[in-house]
Formats: C-alpha cells, sequence, structure tokens
C-alpha cells in the first residue's frame, strides 16, 4: 500500500513539473509587432515643420509615418492660419468639411485657438480627389462636403485633444488667429507610404517646391 502511494506521488510530482515549463512559455511576451524600435521625434524637427509651414502658407505636413504591427502610426506636424487666409494650394477644395474613410486622427494642441464641428452625417458629400498630395500621403480616401447635419462643437484651445474617428467629417468654422497642432493619424489598413527620420530630415533640408512631396 506504501509503494502504491509512493509511486502516486512521484507520479503527480512529475505531470506537475511537466506542466510548469508548458505555464512559462504561455506567459512570454508575444508583442504584435516583434522586436521593433521607438520612434523618437525632437521637438527641434516639429518646430522645423512649423517654420516651414509658416514661411510657405502650407497646412499640413507628414512627419512620419511608422508600421508598428497592426497598425500604421503617422505623425503630422499642422499649421492653419486665421480662417479665409490662403492654406496652400495643394489644399484648396471647394466643400469646407474633410473626413477620413479609414484613417483616424488625434490632435494634440500647441498653440492658438479655434472652432471645430465634428460629425458622420454629412451634406452633399464629395469623393477627394486621389490625386490631392493630403489623400496619397497623409489621410488616404474620403469625402469632402458643403457642411455636416446637428454637428457637435469644440472650442479647441492650447493644451486640448480631440479624437476624430474614421468616417467623422470635421470643419473648422472659425480661426481667430492661427492654430498649431500635431496629429496622430491611426492607419489600420496601412494605405499610407511610410515615412522615418532619413526621409524627414532630407524634405526638411531640400528647398521648398509647389510640386513637392512630404517624402
Amino acid at each position: 500500500m506504501e509503494v502504491k502511494r509512493f509511486v502516486s506521488r512521484v507520479l503527480l510530482l512529475t505531470a506537475v513539473a511537466a506542466v510548469f515549463p508548458v505555464l512559462a512559455q504561455d506567459v512570454e511576451p508575444k508583442p504584435t509587432c516583434n522586436h521593433c524600435q521607438a520612434v523618437y521625434v525632437p521637438k527641434s524637427e516639429l518646430d522645423a515643420y512649423n517654420q516651414r509651414a509658416i514661411e510657405h502658407k502650407l497646412v499640413d505636413q507628414q512627419v512620419r509615418s511608422v508600421d508598428v504591427g497592426r497598425v500604421q502610426v503617422g505623425i503630422g506636424s499642422i499649421y492653419r492660419g486665421k480662417l479665409g487666409q490662403a492654406q496652400g494650394l495643394e489644399n484648396q477644395v471647394a466643400e469646407a468639411v474633410a473626413e477620413h474613410e479609414q484613417v483616424s486622427e488625434v490632435y494634440y494642441v500647441i498653440e492658438g485657438s479655434a472652432t471645430l464641428l465634428t460629425g458622420p452625417d454629412l451634406v452633399d458629400p464629395k469623393p477627394r480627389p486621389s490625386t490631392l498630395k493630403t489623400v496619397r500621403e497623409q489621410n488616404g480616401p474620403g469625402f469632402s462636403a458643403a457642411s455636416i447635419k446637428n454637428p457637435e462643437v469644440h472650442e479647441l484651445k492650447a493644451g486640448d485633444m480631440i479624437v476624430i474617428p474614421a468616417g467623422t467629417g470635421h470643419w473648422f468654422t472659425k480661426i481667430d488667429d492661427h492654430i498649431r497642432y500635431v496629429m496622430v493619424r491611426l492607419d489600420p489598413d496601412k494605405i499610407l507610404p511610410t515615412k522615418n527620420e532619413a526621409q524627414s530630415l532630407k524634405y526638411l533640408a531640400s528647398p521648398y517646391s509647389p510640386n513637392q512631396g512630404n517624402f
């Protein structure tokens, strides 16, 4: 009887010992971005984009676009002058409202203030031309519209953030002087080209041309 109990205990301990390595393997990190490096963007680089925007009346410039596994993340530098002034030839369209079908956006306001209207119900939507630089390089396909039905009104100021999901129209209706913000773009379908540090610095070092891309 004692021998049977001893054998049973040995078998139980053996089974437990065999299970623990399996459990240890299950808790090992399994990141969705395997061995990916962090991406650092210094303030000096963002300031250089802002300076170029002021000098050449640019609105939207892509600083980075990074593949992080299941999604691609873009960093944009945005400068909008007083509403009504020239906003850059590549961004002039008849409709004031923008909507992006696949790319969501997060704004962090650095300076200035503005009134932003948002909502999914667009009035007289029209597809944005695929030839636009913003469509090709920054926020992908979507629609422009004349206005938004029953919009939410946001009074943006320095320090504020706002999340604009894909499919939600957004419309600046008032900018007192200017507004500057950093935009994080979430591109889960990876429809936009990537942009690394070397491409960013090459863009900033090149003389500006109206036909110049962000790369």
